[in-house]
Formats: C-alpha cells, structure tokens, sequence
C-alpha cells in the first residue's frame, strides 16, 4: 500500500493558488484514475485507487497547510504505511515554473508543511516531489506571493508540472522504486 499526499489549504479561497499545487496535482491524479475524493479520514479527503493489486490512497490534508502532519501521522498509522511508501507533493519557490524535482530526504527548507511533517514523523526521510512555482518579484511578501493565483502567462507551464508530477507518482506506485522514479524524472526538463 501507498500513500500520496498533497499539500495545500482547504476552501475555494485557496483553491487555485501556487501553495495549493499539492492539492492540484491530487486532482490531475484523480482525473487520470477516473476516481473521486469521496472518504474524509483523520481530518483529509481521500480517494483510493489500485494500481497492479497495490492499494494507492491520495489525501489532502484540510488542517491548513502548516499542520500537514496532524493529517499525515494518523493516515499512515491507520494504514499501516511506512515513510519508504509514503510520497508527499508540494510546492517550491526555489524552481522555476514547470519545473519539479523529485527527493528521497531532506530539510523542510522553509516550507511549513513540510516542517509539520517532519515534526509529527520524527524524521526528514521520506519521498517528496517539489513543484516549481518560482519565487516572488523584488519587494513582494511571500505569503501574498504563495497565496496568489498563477499569473495567466505561465498556466500551461504549471499544467506542464502538474501532469510530470502526476506522471512521476504514478511511476513510483506502479512499483517502481524511488531511486528508479528520481533517475527517471529529474532528468526530465
């Protein structure tokens, strides 16, 4: 069994903005399943799938983005996922718009989702996939940047990372392992 995790924030307000890109992927995911979030678990909307036998459970975690982990913890206990088959997406100011790069372990850097997890698993190592949504203008306050929508010139480049995040999810449930997944698709511009 794994389980994908997106991140972002719960309610409309939030639906379409750069810190909500977790969430967005979830959704290309879902879509390309043909499934829906149907189940709500330990303070998430689920959705369950199979992929070669393998049960694959999606979740958003609906605390607010900084405290993923109250979420997280309690899902994988109640399924019995190990942090080896746990993958978590979320967004990243540090690449460019249409970018994602995929990581077995790591700090937060900065990321308060990602700060949250690491705090209620009580370790750094886990599978991540960042997706780019590229840093604020000089002058511009990161909450208000993460918290805005994209701008309409870089729609299809965020599409363009939403569906290689999907499709890289996609490769690691089918059985491949994470190195395997992270060869294959950090190479990949």
């Amino acid at each position: 069994m794994k389980l994908i995790v997106g991140l972002g924030n719960p309610g409309s307000k939030y639906r379409e903005t750069k810190h909500n890109i977790g969430f967005i992927t979830l959704d290309e995911i879902a879509f390309q399943e043909k499934i829906s979030f149907k189940k709500h678990q330990f303070e998430a909307d689920i959705a369950e799938f199979f992929i070669n036998g393998e049960k694959i459970v999606l979740a958003k975690p609906q605390t607010f983005m900084n405290e993923s982990g109250r979420s997280v913890r309690p899902l994988m206990t109640y399924y019995n996922i190990s942090e080896e088959d746990l993958l978590v997406i979320y967004d990243d100011l540090d690449l460019p718009i249409g970018r994602i790069r995929l990581r077995q372990k790591g700090s937060a850097g900065g990321h308060n989702g990602i700060k949250s997890i690491i705090s209620h698993l009580g370790t750094q190592e886990f599978n991540r996939i960042k997706v780019g949504i590229d840093r604020p203008k000089a002058g511009q306050e990161v909450v208000n940047y993460v918290l805005g929508s994209f701008p309409k010139a870089t729609h299809d480049d965020m599409l363009q990372s939403v569906q290689s995040a999907a499709k890289a999810s996609l490769y690691w449930a089918s059985g491949h392992d994470f190195v395997d997944t992270m060869n294959h698709y950090n190479l990949k511009k």
